[in-house]
């Protein structure tokens, strides 16, 4: 990956959008130029897929929930992870390291699926207890990590000389 790869993925983030066209015109690089490097980070699996993104509080599902679970397992984290990446709602979940075993995000409709998230985590043999927030505003809440990064640092940092 150099400057002109690292540049290109940095405009679609910002720009939320993949057309050459509108890259060409934010990046000045040729949309012929932008095609070839496009296919090229999605055959090196940099570029994983064309996402519509969708309004989660006008869908129905504006309720955030934050969940720490605490669990007794054997095995391993991966195996125990799959039974939390199995209960509906769970769109992201992390494993952790200190107190908190694993930390997970929940988006839901209402009070009902919440109280329905929660029992499915209790109902988990090997999770002892989960503490649950509840998310008031959401203040950024992005899959489009480079947007937080200016492109000169993600040039210093990423881009190969």
């Amino acid at each position: 990956m150099d400057e002109r790869d690292v540049t290109l993925l940095k405009a679609i983030s910002d720009l939320e959008t993949g057309s050459p066209e509108k890259l060409n015109e934010e990046t000045g690089i040729p949309v012929s130029t932008i095609h070839y490097r496009l296919n090229n980070l999605r055959d090196a699996g940099v570029i994983e897929n064309d996402l519509y993104d969708i309004d989660l509080e006008a869908f129905g599902l504006g309720v955030t929930v934050v969940v720490e679970v605490f669990a007794d397992y054997t095995g391993s984290y991966a195996d125990f992870g799959e039974k939390i990446l199995d209960i509906e709602g769970v769109t992201q979940a992390y494993f952790t390291m200190g107190e908190t075993d694993f930390i997970v995000v929940a988006h839901l409709s209402g009070r009902e699926m919440v109280e329905r998230l929660i029992s499915d985590f209790e109902s988990i043999e090997e999770v002892d207890r989960t503490n649950s927030t509840f998310v008031i505003s959401t203040l950024r809440d992005s899959h489009r990590v480079l947007q937080s990064y200016s492109l000169d640092t993600l040039v210093e940092e990423l881009a190969e000389e």
